[in-house]
C-alpha cells in the first residue's frame, strides 16, 4: 500500500516507558504501510552529509580531542531541507539521510583515536592503510551489531534511555509535525546553541567551573588533590536530563570514587615516593595535579572496569548470542526461512548475508594484514583472530554504553586492545617498529568496529521509534561507511602534512598521543599497569554481585569528572520536575516537555559545535585565553549555568496535561 499523508501527533505515550504485559509499541510510521525511505534524494543527501561531517569531525577531533556527534546536526539539516522544499511524508527519508550521514562521526572516532599515533611515532602510514582499517572496521561493526538489534531496541524497550537517539528522534518528529512542540524545540535549540557557542567562540565565561575559585578549594586541590569540577555546557546538561537520575547517579558515583577517594589516597603517599612509577611517567606524585594523577593512574582502573563489565555483559548476553547463532545455523541449513509476512519494521538483513559478509570481511582483513601490514602468515592469522574476537566481544559493550549514557568508551576499550595485541604479537615474535605499526592498525580496525557498533545502535533505535525499515538502514549504512572512510583517510594525511601531530603548532590528537605512549613501551618490553587494570576488573565484579550496573560505574571512573557532574544535575532536574505533582498525567507531561527542551539543548549545542569547528578551522577565535582561564570567568560560568538550569525547570513546569 502506498503512503498517504498522515497527521503526525508525536511519539506514542509508551515510547520511553517499559511496556506492560501484552502491550505493543506502535511507531509513527505504520508497519502496515510502505513509506518513502530510500530514493535518490535521501541517499545523495546522506552521502553529502557523510563527506562534509567526516572532514569537520576529523579536524575538530584531532585539534581538541572531542568528536561531535553528527547524528543530531544532520537530522536538523534533513528536516530543514524537507521543510524548505515542502516535501511531504519525508520522515522515512530523513531517517535514511541521518543514518547514512552519521557514519561520519563514528568512522572519524575510530580513525583519529589510533592511526595518527603512527605519525607521532615517526612511522609511515599510507592512505590505503588508513582507509582500509577504517572501512573494514566499520563493516565489521555493522555486521556484528545486526544480530543484537532486536534485543537492544525492542526487547529492552523503555529500559535504556538512549539519550542521543532520543534527542535525534525528537528533532525528526518535531520537524515533521510542526506546531507548539516544534517551536519549543526551536527555542530550546537556540538557547542551548547560542549559550554553548558563546563559550566556544567568544569565551565570555569559562567552560568548566572548579572549586579552585575559592582559597579553601585551591588549598584542597594543591595539598590533598581534592577538586570538584563541572562542565557548564547546555548540551551535556540536556544529556543528563535524558539519561535520568538513576544512571546519572551511578555514573557520578564512579567519578566520585575516582576523584574523591582514589586520587586523594594515591596522593597521600606522595611524600614517600623516591622514583617515578609507570611507563613514560617522569613526574613524582607530589608534583602531579589531581588531573595528572587521574590520567596516569586512576583512569586505568576505569579501563579495567569497562573491560570486566564487557566480559560480564557477554556472559549475560550468552542467550542472545546463542539465539543468533541458532538462527544462523537454521537459515544456512534451510530449516528456517524468513517469513514473508514479517512486518517491514521487524525485518533485518538475512542471516545468510550477515554471515557471508562477516566471512568476506575477515578474508579481506587477513589479506590486508598479510600483504599490507605484517607480511607473515602466522602473525597475520593471529592478528585476524585478535580483531574478530575482541570486536565481537565488545560490540555489546559499545551498544550498552551508548544505550545508557550516550558516550562510547571506545578509547578505553581500544587501549585495552592495544595492550592485549602488543602482548600477543611480541610473544609471536613481532616487536619494534613493525610491531608498533601492526598493533596500531589492528587497534584502528577494532576501534572503528566498536565505534560503529555504538553509533549504529543509535540509528536503529531512531528507526524503531519512528517506524523505519531496519534492513534498509542496514543496507545503506555500508555505503555511508565507504564514503566516510575514504574522506577520513584523505583528511588525516592532509592534516598531518599541514599541521602534524607532534611538536610546536601541531594538532593535539590527545587520544592518539595516549595510544602512542602506551604502545611504545609495550613493544620495547616494558610493563603495563596490570595491577590497576586488575583492580578495576575486581571492582566491576563486586559491583555486579551487589546489583550495581558495573559498566555505568566504570564509565564514570573513565570519563573526566567535569563531564559527569552536569549529567547528575540534568538527572536531578528530570527527577524534580517529574515528581512535583500528585497527578501522574501532569508529571508525565512535564517529563516529556523536559525531554523536548533537553533535546533542543543537545541539538543546538551539537549544531553550533560544528559552526565553532568551522570558525576554528578558519582561525577565527575571539576567546581571550587569560580571561577564559580566570576565576572570575569560572564564577560567572556558575551563575550562567544556574540561570540555564532555572530556565529549564521553569519551562518544563509549564507543561499541561493536554499536551
Amino acid at each position: 500500500m502506498s503512503a498517504e499523508k498522515q497527521e503526525i501527533k508525536g511519539l506514542p505515550e509508551n515510547a520511553y516507558s517499559e511496556l506492560k504485559p501484552g502491550e505493543e509499541y506502535k511507531p509513527i510510521m505504520s508497519p502496515d504501510r510502505i513509506h518513502p525511505e530510500v530514493n535518490f534524494r535521501s541517499v545523495l543527501t546522506g552521502l553529502l552529509m557523510a563527506i562534509i561531517f567526516s572532514a569537520a569531525a576529523a579536524y575538530l577531533g584531532l585539534k581538541i580531542g572531542q568528536v561531535f556527534e553528527a547524528a543530531i546536526p544532520i537530522a536538523i539539516i534533513a528536516v530543514g531541507l524537507s521543510s524548505a522544499t515542502k516535501r511531504k511524508n519525508a520522515l522515512g527519508e530523513n531517517v535514511i539521510i541521518q543514518s547514512i550521514g552519521a557514519s561520519s562521526g563514528v568512522i572519524v572516532a575510530g580513525a583519529i583515536f589510533t592511526l595518527p599515533a603512527l605519525y607521532i611515532l615517526n612511522l609511515e602510514a599510507q592512505f590505503y592503510q588508513v582507509f582500509l582499517s577504517s572501512l573494514l572496521g566499520g563493516f565489521l561493526g555493522i555486521l556484528f551489531l545486526i544480530p543484537f538489534r532486536k534485543y537492544f531496541v525492542s526487547e529492552m524497550h523503555g529500559k535504556y534511555p538512549f539519550p542521543e537517539a532520543t534527542a535525534t528522534t525528537e528533532v525528526l518528529v518535531s520537524g515533521e509535525k510542526g506546531g507548539n512542540q516544534a517551536r519549543l524545540l526551536l527555542v530550546a535549540g537556540l538557547i542551548g546553541g547560542i549559550y554553548d557557542f558563546i563559550i566556544a567562540t567568544f569565551g565570555w565565561w569559562s567552560e568548566v567551573f572548579t572549586t579552585r575559585v575559592i582559597h579553601a578549594g585551591a588549598m584542597l586541590a594543591d595539598k590533598y588533590k581534592i577538586v570538584f569540577k563541572m562542565n557548564v555546557g547546555a548540551a551535556v546538561t540536556g544529556l543528563g536530563y535524558i539519561v535520568g537520575l538513576k544512571y546519572a547517579a551511578i555514573i557520578c558515583a564512579g567519578s566520585f570514587v575516582s576523584w574523591f577517594v582514589l586520587i586523594p589516597i594515591v596522593s597521600y603517599f606522595a611524600d614517600g615516593q623516591t622514583i617515578a612509577v609507570g611507563a613514560n611517567i617522569t613526574k613524582m606524585l607530589g608534583d602531579m595535579s589531581a588531573e595528572e594523577i587521574f590520567r596516569n593512574y586512576i583512569r586505568q582502573v576505569g579501563i579495567g572496569g569497562i573491560a570486566m563489565a564487557g566480559v560480564v555483559g557477554i556472559i549475560r548476553s550468552s542467550k542472545i548470542i546463542k539465539d543468533a547463532f541458532g538462527l544462523a545455523v537454521s537459515e544456512l541449513s534451510g530449516k528456517h526461512k524468513v517469513d514473508k509476512e514479517t512486518k517491514r519494521t521487524q525485518r533485518d538483513l538475512p542471516m545468510k548475508i550477515i554471515l557471508f559478509g562477516i566471512l568476506a570481511t575477515a578474508v579481506v582483513i587477513f589479506i590486508f594484514f598479510m600483504f599490507g601490514v605484517i607480511h607473515n602468515l602466522t602473525q597475520a592469522l593471529i592478528a585476524l583472530g585478535i580483531v574478530m574476537i575482541i570486536a565481537f566481544l565488545f560490540t555489546t559493550v559499545a551498544a550498552n554504553a551508548i544505550a545508557i549514557v550516550g558516550t562510547n568508551p571506545v578509547s578505553g576499550m581500544t587501549l585495552m586492545t592495544l595492550i592485549i595485541t602488543s602482548l600477543v604479537m611480541v610473544s609471536a615474535g613481532l616487536s619494534g617498529t613493525s610491531g608498533m605499526v601492526a598493533a596500531l592498525i589492528i587497534g584502528g580496525v577494532v576501534c572503528t568496529a566498536l565505534s560503529m557498533a555504538g553509533g549504529f545502535i543509535t540509528d536503529l533505535k531512531i528507526g524503531y521509534w519512528l517506524g523505519s525499515s531496519p534492513y534498509k538502514q542496514q543496507t545503506w549504512k555500508f555505503l555511508g561507511t565507504l564514503v566516510s572512510a575514504a574522506t577520513v583517510g584523505g583528511v588525516i594525511i592532509v592534516l598531518n602534512k599541514t599541521y602534524g601531530f607532534s611538536g610546536p603548532g601541531a594538532l593535539v590528537a590527545p587520544q592518539a598521543n595516549a595510544m602512542a605512549a602506551v604502545i611504545e613501551p609495550m613493544m620495547s618490553g616494558k610493563a603495563a599497569p596490570w595491577l590497576l587494570y586488575g583492580g578495576g576488573a575486581f571492582l566491576a565484579l563486586i559491583l555486579t554481585m551487589i546489583g550495581v550496573p558495573a559498566l555505568a560505574f566504570s564509565l564514570g571512573m573513565f570519563i573526566p569528572l567535569e563531564l559527569n557532574t552536569p549529567l547528575l544535575v540534568g538527572g536531578i532536574i528530570s527527577w524534580f520536575v517529574s515528581t512535583r505533582s500528585k497527578d501522574a498525567a501532569l508529571n508525565n507531561a512535564r517529563r516529556e516537555r523536559g525531554t523536548l527542551i533537553a533535546s533542543g539543548f543537545i541539538a543546538g549545542g551539537a549544531l553550533m559545535g560544528v559552526v565553532s569547528a568551522m570558525l576554528r578551522f578558519g582561525n577565527i577565535n575571539y576567546v581571550n585565553a587569560t580571561w577564559f582561564a580566570s576565576h572570575t570567568a569560572e564564577i560567572l560560568a556558575l551563575g550562567m549555568f544556574m540561570i540555564l538550569c532555572g530556565y529549564m525547570i521553569w519551562e518544563t513546569l509549564r507543561a499541561k496535561k493536554e499536551e
